[in-house]
């Protein structure tokens, strides 16, 4: 029998269409020989929809027309039900639409690859592929991240932080704070979204309070960082995990501003079909050091899957520090595992097996305990509403 593989795609992020792109290139790479693919659309309202007419990327033009030819679903929120449920059955109709064996997450942003979507497939307790839910949580917010990162020795640049109502509230205070710390230019980011949305470079005081301002209207953390001028940005995909793992070999995205754009991402079909060098072309212990740092970064995160941690390299000192880390990267970063060797069907088989292997992982430990404290005559007495 085919393993039945549930591909989540879409959602309510601002990096929904991306999500669209990466999951239907994910799809078509699975060997049907031994996968059945059940694609399971999210919509930006939140409802789930599957069928065969999300399998064309031209259907997308028009959802609304798509959505008419597909089945709504659901999941339950019970541990070990692994079915998808019809949402709007017919008297007489199945309650079951489908059976799952898998989950493969291709989500990307807020709201889906933050940890808030593996949380509900933790809840049912389905093999998932990718991050669980505190990696993914850490590693989507920016803060949070470079505070783990620099505690555990990882060079990240200098940077502060505040929330969109500190702004508001404080703004001479906070400008202060970035002047009198890191100076200009910097460059200013919601802490938790991707591809460089509401991202924007500030050269001074004016161009700053713009820039925060944009980043406000996506998050409600703001990271302001240090710019690097002399910069180049490197990538490296990363696959296993925080015990096993393997490094990629790297690219140079080429930008057309100072900073890697939307556009420069994305308007030319994808992440795999972004300008980029690859093999990035670098002398090789600046190499070896950017994969080591690669790797230390989904260690210390305890990542799973595949994932792709951006670094940037201060082309006047050669100084290399680690700028962000995407749990659920672009086209899943085949690109950079077909140019070390491995084809994308094998990257999705392999990253299949690491989701049954950290399943069967964690049934075997132990969840609860037998003993009922009910039964024990205590832990009763003072609680609050007993009498």
């Amino acid at each position: 029998m085919k393993t039945k593989v549930g591909v989540f795609f879409g959602g309510r992020s601002t990096e929904h269409e991306i999500s669209v792109i990466s999951a239907n290139q994910a799809i078509n790479a699975f060997n049907p020989e031994k996968y059945e693919i059940i694609p399971i659309y999210l919509s930006k309202e939140g409802r789930w929809y599957t069928g065969k007419d999300l399998l064309t990327l031209s259907n997308y033009k028009n959802i609304p027309a798509l959505l008419e030819k597909c089945t709504e679903v659901y999941m339950r929120p019970v541990y070990g039900d692994f079915n998808l449920y019809n949402a709007r059955k017919s008297l007489f109709g199945k309650e079951v639409f489908d059976t799952l064996d898998i989950a493969v997450p291709v989500l990307h942003g807020t709201n889906v690859e933050d940890g808030k979507f593996e949380g509900v497939l933790e809840t049912i307790g389905i093999p998932y592929a990718g991050c669980d839910t505190l990696a993914s949580a850490n590693g989507m917010d920016k803060i949070t991240m470079k505070m783990i990162l620099r505690s555990e020795g990882i060079p990240v640049v200098d940077y502060v932080w505040f929330t969109d109502r500190r702004w508001n509230s404080d703004r001479d205070a906070v400008i202060k704070n970035v002047e009198e710390t890191l100076g200009y230019p910097v460059i200013v980011k919601p802490a938790d979204l991707g591809s460089s949305i509401g991202i924007g470079a500030a050269h001074n005081r004016e161009e700053l309070v713009d820039r925060v301002n944009t980043a406000a209207r996506f998050s409600q953390r703001i990271i302001v960082e240090h710019m690097v001028t002399a910069l180049r940005e490197i990538n490296c995909s990363v696959l296993g995990d925080a015990d096993e793992f393997e490094t990629s070999v790297l690219e140079e995205p080429v930008k057309a501003d100072e900073i890697l754009s939307y556009g420069d991402k994305y308007m030319a079909g994808g992440m795999h079909a972004a300008q980029k060098k690859i093999p990035a072309e670098l002398p090789e212990d600046v190499a070896a050091e950017c994969r080591k740092l690669a790797g230390e970064t989904f260690r210390v995160l305890g990542c799973h899957g595949v994932s792709r941690v951006d670094l940037i390299m201060d082309d006047s000192t050669g100084k290399v520090y680690v700028n962000e880390i995407n749990t659920i990267p672009g086209s899943l970063s085949y690109y950079l595992w077909e140019a070390a060797g491995l084809p994308f069907e094998d990257l999705m088989d392999r990253l299949v097996k690491l989701a049954i292997k950290r399943q069967r992982g964690r049934e075997g430990k132990t969840l609860s305990f037998a003993q009922n404290i009910f039964n024990m005559g205590g832990g009763v007495k003072g609680a609050k509403g007993v009498k």
